[in-house]
């Protein structure tokens, strides 16, 4: 049994999941190979695996029960977070992890394949990019942990959007001034979320566009 199972599983669970066995060996799998690509390729600044448990694998999973159904892109993944994570609790969601790195992409697409997973692709481009945006369609639900900006995030996603399409922004602090600009257009439900053993603020931000 994986060192770090138990601890996974109790934290999946403070977080009112009741993930599988086999979800949270695929996990722990996850941050194993992410750790090991992690020495050469510094795919994270997070080095130490109990860290990661907390501030990549918990922070990811607190999202999951509160996300809407439907076809996932994940803005700006990095190493997978949360587009991976939520790929590999949910297999029968087709979820897109998108990124302009090269290195993190390789990874994603290199466990992508060890694993044989069929509803997860990772694809190198710059959300911006008119190719990828034709190529890849429209999302239900559009994901970010990375957007240092709430605005950036929307305008990052609209291309991708369709009427009913839900943006599920990650964060910190809640932007109150910038959810203030767009309540014209958007209303947006804020989820305060506990991240066991993470003392910081988390949101999850659900945006829907306003019909008009």
């Amino acid at each position: 049994m994986h060192p770090f199972f138990h601890e996974l599983k109790q934290g999946s669970q403070a977080l009112g999941l009741d993930l599988s066995d086999d979800a949270l060996n695929l996990l722990l799998k996850y941050q194993d190979a992410l750790v090991l690509w992690n020495k050469a390729y510094n795919l994270t600044a997070i080095r130490d695996p109990k860290e990661m448990l907390v501030k990549h694998l918990l922070d990811s999973l607190s999202i999951l029960k509160d996300l809407p159904e439907g076809r996932l892109l994940d803005v700006g993944t990095g190493g997978g977070m949360p587009g991976m994570i939520i790929a590999l609790c949910q297999p029968e969601r087709c979820c897109v992890l998108l990124d302009s790195n090269g290195k993190k992409i390789r990874f994603l697409k290199q466990f992508i394949a060890d694993l044989k997973l069929n509803n997860v692709i990772a694809v190198q481009t710059r959300v911006e990019n008119e190719d990828s945006i034709g190529e890849l369609g429209q999302f239900d639900v559009i994901t970010s942990r990375a957007f240092a900006s709430l605005t950036d995030f929307v305008n990052a996603a609209r291309p991708y959007m369709h009427q009913s399409s839900i943006i599920a922004a990650m964060k910190g602090l809640v932007p109150l001034e910038e959810m203030q600009q767009m309540q014209h257009e958007f209303s947006c439900q804020v989820i305060e979320l506990q991240v066991p053993r993470l003392d910081e603020q988390r949101h999850l931000l659900l945006l829907e566009q306003k019909q008009s």
